[in-house]
């Protein structure tokens, strides 16, 4: 996708671009706290389903409330997430 769209692949356009075509929903947070979610709280509020969240910098995957990284990714602020249809 990205050398198509002739950018890199970690654009987040690029990558939700590939999801779209992959049958992916997407749904935008709210970005002002207290209404704003953590990667921790997004999975133990979605404990069932595959989720890919974007912070705006970062990506982590979802799967059935449990959230996987290369990282402790826990704290970071979820500001949009795509539903992967199973």
């Amino acid at each position: 996708m990205g050398r198509q769209d002739c950018d890199w692949g970690s654009n987040d356009e690029i990558w939700g671009h590939y999801l779209m075509l992959h049958g992916c929903t997407p749904v935008v947070l709210p970005k002002a706290c207290p209404r704003c979610m953590s990667i921790r709280e997004f999975a133990k509020r979605y404990p069932k389903g595959i989720y890919i969240i974007g912070t705006g910098s970062h990506a982590v995957a979802v799967i059935d409330g449990d959230y996987y990284d290369s990282w402790d990714s826990g704290n970071e602020i979820a500001s949009f997430f795509w539903k992967v249809p199973e």
